[in-house]
């Protein structure tokens, strides 16, 4: 991982644009967590699995898409949710369980959803949110529709099948769909190397023409630039393309702890990728170049810090769904 200033050099975005980005990144930092410090209040009955310390990759893959373009996200969905627009209240109320939520209490912290956001789904299945993003890009293809899907996965979901078949697909059809890899180098309590043979993760692409963009995970610049070039691909009809970043999740698999002390991460890992932590650089590099001043930082988080309690408070007055609702939406 690289732990150096973000480079600011090259890039076209304005002042506004790239404060934007820092209150996007800080913003999901410190909404996830939130829900790490009250989860031990056992008002949230789901499992909650938190991207901290992953923020630039959601934020950097988002930040170039419009409100028409789709996501589907995974297990670990509420950056992209956040990155993509969709409401927090209706986010913390889904992870109560509550009838306001954005599936209705239902689907809980791993299924998140907000069409008008462009959130078409989250689902937890490994590998399962790549033919669904291959899907809605079949669709935009046919209806002729200038739009862009993106499915996110992780680098378990490169061992599925799934992830090949729709790459295959995309490839032969020349569908507008970018596949995201946020390789983290786990799965769950399993380091890359005991699944997947030695070789750059990305190199499956060549198998399939597929065109990739590799990324710092960590620079929420060099995501965006790397998300831009797939994105515009594909606005213009010339296919998919990968776009494959290195980031590290901080905290446990599932839940909302440290877990350093099981031992499955090597020794000082975590302390290395907590050291190129993606809001930390962002916010060096922009205050050194005298683009984020203490006072934008404090208002920033003050803002974000009001956002949280009131979505909190909110979802915690809201009702649970009725009982007999049970077997609404439901279809044999």
């Amino acid at each position: 991982m690289k732990t150096d200033l973000i480079s600011l050099e090259g890039s076209d975005l304005s002042t506004e644009d790239l404060l934007r980005l820092y209150r996007n990144l800080l913003r999901v930092r410190l909404i996830e967590e939130a829900i790490a410090a009250r989860y031990s209040a056992q008002e949230m009955r789901c499992p909650v699995h938190l991207s901290v310390g992953q923020e630039a990759a959601a934020v950097g893959a988002c930040d170039p898409l419009t409100r028409e373009d789709r996501i589907v996200s995974t297990h670990r969905c509420h950056g992209h949710y956040l990155a993509k627009g969709g409401d927090l209240t209706r986010m913390i109320a889904e992870i109560h369980g509550r009838a306001t939520g954005c599936c209705g209490g239902r689907g809980g912290s791993m299924h998140l959803f907000d069409d008008d956001a462009g959130v078409v789904a989250s689902v937890p299945i490994v590998g399962s949110s790549v033919p669904l993003g291959l899907g809605i890009a079949l669709a935009f293809q046919q209806q002729g529709l200038p739009h862009v899907a993106v499915a996110f996965f992780g680098d378990g979901a490169v061992e599925e099948g799934a992830l090949h078949e729709s790459a295959n697909l995309a490839v032969v059809h020349q569908l507008p769909l970018v596949f995201f890899l946020e390789n983290n180098l786990y799965s769950v309590y399993t380091p890359l190397q005991d699944r997947q043979p030695e070789r750059p993760l990305a190199r499956f692409a060549s198998a399939h023409e597929l065109p990739v963009e590799e990324a710092d995970g960590n620079d929420v610049l060099a995501v965006r630039r790397a998300t831009a070039v797939a994105v515009e691909r594909a606005r213009q009809g010339e296919g998919p393309t990968l776009v494959a970043v290195n980031t590290y999740r901080w905290r446990e698999h599932c839940g909302p702890a440290y877990d350093d002390h099981l031992g499955y991460r090597p020794e000082g890992e975590l302390a290395k990728w907590q050291a190129a932590c993606p809001v930390a650089r962002f916010e060096k590099a922009l205050t050194e170049a005298g683009l984020l001043s203490k006072e934008h930082q404090e208002s920033f988080a003050a803002a974000c810090a009001a956002e949280i309690e009131t979505a909190f408070r909110v979802a915690l007055q809201a009702p649970f769904p009725r009982p007999e609702s049970a077997t609404d939406h439901v279809y044999a």
